[in-house]
């Protein structure tokens, strides 16, 4: 019998451990999601300026947001980036309030 109710015992506890890591890949995928639209959108822009770059990845932490380029960055195409980052930071702020 105690094998029987220690297997119980682990196999809830694995159960909940799959249902917590599913959780967090499908908080995940909404930020990649959303990260997509800033990659496009970035995308967008640099190609009306007929940019040779095109980004391919936004990862952030706490301190700042790295944009993964498929080439190095001139000015113009950082400035570009920089101004669409600014602008969508002003407009998170003026949501907060």
């Amino acid at each position: 019998m105690k094998i029987k109710e220690t297997f119980l015992k682990l196999f809830f506890q694995k159960v909940l451990e799959i249902y917590k890591i599913l959780d967090n890949i499908i908080n995940s995928e909404r930020v990649i999601v959303k990260l997509n639209a800033y990659i496009a959108n970035i995308n967008r822009l640099l190609k009306e300026v007929k940019s040779n770059i095109s980004a391919d990845y936004i990862c952030s932490n706490s301190k700042e947001i790295i944009i993964i380029t498929n080439k190095i960055a001139i000015t113009l195409d950082q400035n570009i980036i920089e101004k669409y980052m600014k602008k969508l930071n002003e407009i998170n702020t003026v949501n907060l309030y």
